[in-house]
């Protein structure tokens, strides 16, 4: 025979589990909006540190009034039209993941290890006194032990380097972790990407940057060769014919300023 008395603790516990699961989904789906605002106002913070124009004084909104967001076509190098898509309703982390977005990396083009990639970008434009000043260009690629995620800055001349900013990685800290230590970053502002050929010969050294490669040269990380081997191979495929080359050549030859 059927004993409530029995089943009771268990009817309680089920109720109870139930309420605490559906509390649960809703602050999940109530705190969405707020973590997605602080992911979007982190990564702009990283695109100011990158162009050096991060001020702790203000804030992030105030300071990326500075910036203008535009989508790029991989292939093409073009902008993307804002009344076929908005920089604004573009999700990047998205779009690398989706196979009708994305495409994936034959492994002789693959330098950076990322097996896909996205068919479109966000960059972001800084003027000076209504000129373009530098242009900011997300980067990833697998380190030692992470995927590393950063932005590289650089100036009008579409191939110094102004600055960068490396925002999420899982390497080793005190060895590869040392990629967002800003001695070692500073150490890239004023260093070339390509040479008087155009080919992408920018590396991290193997020890100290000297010789007559010194201008395409950063220092080593000391005990993270792997790490630094992996950053030298995002900045080759993202500066490449497959990254944002087709892109800064279009610059070039249109004399676009932004």
């Amino acid at each position: 025979m059927f004993d409530i008395r029995v089943a009771k603790p268990f009817y309680s516990a089920l109720i109870l589990a139930f309420v605490c699961s559906a509390l649960v989904a809703a602050a999940a789906v109530g705190l969405r909006p707020l973590q997605e605002e602080n992911k979007k106002n982190d990564q702009q913070k990283n695109v100011l540190y990158a162009a050096g124009i991060y001020d702790k004084t203000k804030s992030v909104d105030q300071m990326f009034t500075a910036v203008t967001p535009r989508l790029v076509d991989l292939k093409t190098g073009a902008y993307i039209a804002s009344d076929v898509m908005t920089p604004e309703e573009y999700n990047q982390d998205e779009a690398r993941s989706n196979e009708r977005t994305s495409r994936l990396l034959p492994s002789d083009e693959d330098i950076a290890r990322l097996n896909r990639q996205e068919n479109i970008s966000l960059v972001y434009l800084v003027k000076k006194e209504g000129v373009l000043s530098q242009i900011i260009l997300p980067v990833r690629g697998k380190g030692l032990w992470s995927t590393m995620f950063a932005y590289v800055a650089i100036s009008s001349d579409l191939n110094t380097i102004t600055g960068v900013s490396f925002y999420q990685h899982g390497e080793t800290p005190g060895l590869g972790g040392e990629i967002t230590n800003p001695r070692w970053l500073a150490k890239w502002q004023g260093k070339k990407i390509y040479d008087q050929e155009g080919a992408t010969v920018f590396r991290i050294a193997k020890g100290r940057a000297q010789g007559k490669n010194i201008a395409y040269r950063v220092d080593g990380l000391s005990g993270a060769t792997f790490t630094a081997r992996g950053v030298s191979d995002l900045m080759l495929f993202w500066f490449g014919n497959d990254g944002f080359k087709p892109y800064l050549s279009r610059l070039e030859r249109e004399k676009y300023n932004g």
